[in-house]
C-alpha cells in the first residue's frame, strides 16, 4: 500500500484527529502570514510587522472551529466567516483569518450539492469581499481585498470538484457492484437450466430403458420354465437395454465432466435419424408400434432433432407402463411449413400421468423441452380411449439465448 493510500485510510478511520492536524496548520499559515507586510512602492517586498492582539485571537478561535468541520460544515462557515468580517473591521493592520473561512467554505462544497455550493458560495464572497472594500485603510481596489475574492471562489470551486469526482467514483463503484451481481444472476439462472436439462435427460433414459428391462424380465420369468428359448430371447432384449442404458447414461453424465477430461464422451446427442432403433426397442418389448414419417429431406437443429427424439422416447415409454399389453401405438413426423409435427398415439385404456400430480416428470420434461425451443405441446386422452401427444417445434432454432442446448 502507497504512502498516500495509507494516509487516506488513516484520515478515514480517524477524521476528528485529521482535522485538528488541518486546523493547526491553517493556524500556523496565518500566525506566520500575520508577521509578513507586502510593500508596493517600486517593487514588491516584504516587511516584518506586529500582529493585534485581537488578530491573534480570531486566528485562534477560527482554526479552532475547523476542527468539527465535517460535523457541522454550514455552522463552521458561518462561524468563521463572522471571524473574518470582524478582522477586515478592526484589524489593523490585517491578518489572514479569512483563510479559516476559504477551508469552512471548501468543507461546505464538498459536502453539498452544487446549487447549495453556488448559493452560499457567492454569498460569501460577497460578504467577506464587501467587508474588507468597505473597512480599513486600504483602498477597495487594493490587491489584498481583491485576493479574498479570488480565494474564496478558489475554495468554493475546488470543493465542489472534489465532490463531483467523488460522486463519479461512486457512480463508478455502484455500476460495477451491479454488473458483479447481474453476472452473479446470469450465472446461477445458467447454472439451473443446465442442472434441469440434465435432470430431463437422466429421467428421459432411465424411464425408457427401466420400463423395457422391467417388460423383458418379467416375460422371461414367466417363460422361464415353459418356453426357454423365449426366455433367452427376452433376457438378450434386457441385456441390450441395459448396454443402451448404461452409454446414454454415460454420455449424459459426462457432460459434467470438465472441458480438459479425456474420457469426456464425443457421440452426438441422439435425434430422428435413429428412430427406427428407438421403436425396434419397444417393439422386441412387445408393443405394436406403426411409423409414418413426411420429413425426408429435412435437417433439424441439434437441440430440436434431441427434444424430438425425446418426446417420441417418452411418449413411448408412457405407452409402454400405462397403456395395457394390448396396446398399440403410433408415431408419425411431418414437415408442416416452418415447422415438424411429432405426433404419437395409443388406443390403450390405462391412464397416463396427470399433468398436475407429483410423481411423475415425463409430462413436465416434454412440455419443458418444447417451450425451451418455443414451440407447442398438447396431451390428452383421446375421443374413446388412449392418449395422445402432440408438438409442433420450429425447423429453425430459435432459442431465447440463441444457444444449443444439446
Amino acid at each position: 500500500m502507497s504512502t498516500l493510500a495509507r494516509a487516506r485510510c488513516q484520515a478515514k478511520a480517524h477524521p476528528l484527529a485529521m482535522d485538528a492536524v488541518l486546523a493547526a496548520a491553517v493556524l500556523t499559515c496565518m500566525v506566520a502570514g500575520s508577521f509578513v507586510e507586502p510593500r508596493h512602492q517600486h517593487s514588491v517586498s516584504w516587511a516584518l510587522r506586529t500582529p493585534d492582539p485581537l488578530s491573534l485571537v480570531l486566528m485562534a478561535l477560527g482554526a479552532a472551529t475547523l476542527v468539527f468541520r465535517r460535523r457541522a460544515p454550514m455552522t463552521v462557515l458561518a462561524l468563521t466567516g463572522t471571524l473574518s468580517v470582524i478582522e477586515s473591521l478592526t484589524g489593523d493592520p490585517r491578518a489572514p483569518v479569512a483563510m479559516s473561512a476559504v477551508i469552512a467554505l471548501y468543507t461546505v462544497a464538498s459536502t453539498t450539492d452544487r446549487p447549495t455550493t453556488w448559493r452560499v458560495g457567492l454569498l460569501t464572497m460577497t460578504v467577506l469581499t464587501g467587508a474588507a472594500m468597505s473597512a480599513g485603510p486600504l483602498p477597495w481596489y487594493a490587491q489584498e481585498n481583491l485576493a479574498i475574492f479570488a480565494w474564496t471562489g478558489i475554495g468554493a470551486t475546488a470543493g465542489d470538484a472534489v465532490r463531483s469526482r467523488r460522486a463519479f467514483v461512486q457512480a463508478i463503484r455502484e455500476r460495477a457492484e451491479r454488473a458483479e451481481r447481474t453476472r452473479e444472476e446470469e450465472a446461477r439462472r445458467r447454472v439451473a437450466e443446465e442442472r434441469l436439462r440434465i435432470a430431463r435427460d437422466l429421467h428421459d433414459v432411465v424411464a425408457h430403458h427401466i420400463a423395457l428391462v422391467n417388460v423383458q424380465a418379467g416375460v422371461a420369468a414367466h417363460v422361464m420354465d415353459k418356453r426357454p428359448d423365449q426366455a433367452k430371447e427376452a433376457l438378450g432384449h434386457v441385456r441390450e437395454a441395459s448396454r443402451s442404458a448404461l452409454n446414454e447414461l454415460r454420455a449424459t453424465v459426462g457432460l459434467l465432466r470438465q472441458s480438459d477430461d479425456p474420457e469426456a464422451p464425443t457421440e452426438p446427442a441422439p435425434g430422428l435419424d435413429r428412430l427406427d432403433e428407438l421403436t425396434g426397442t419397444f417393439r422386441n418389448a412387445g408393443l405394436h408400434i406403426e411409423v409414418a414419417r413426411a420429413d425426408q429431406g429435412t435437417t433439424l437443429p441439434a437441440a430440436v432433432d434431441l427434444a424430438a427424439y425425446r418426446i417420441i422416447q417418452e411418449a413411448l415409454t408412457n405407452v409402454q407402463k400405462h397403456a395395457g399389453p394390448q396396446a398399440k401405438a403410433e408415431v408419425s413426423v411431418v414437415r408442416v411449413g416452418p415447422h415438424i409435427e411429432i405426433t404419437v398415439l395409443d388406443d390403450g385404456s390405462g391412464e397416463h400421468e396427470p399433468q398436475d400430480s407429483g410423481g411423475g416428470h415425463g409430462l413436465l420434461g416434454m412440455r419443458e423441452r418444447v417451450t425451451a425451443l418455443r414451440g407447442t405441446l398438447t396431451t390428452g386422452p383421446r375421443y374413446g380411449g388412449g392418449f395422445r401427444v402432440h408438438a409442433i417445434l420450429p425447423v429453425k432454432n430459435r432459442t431465447p439465448t440463441g444457444e444449443d442446448p444439446a
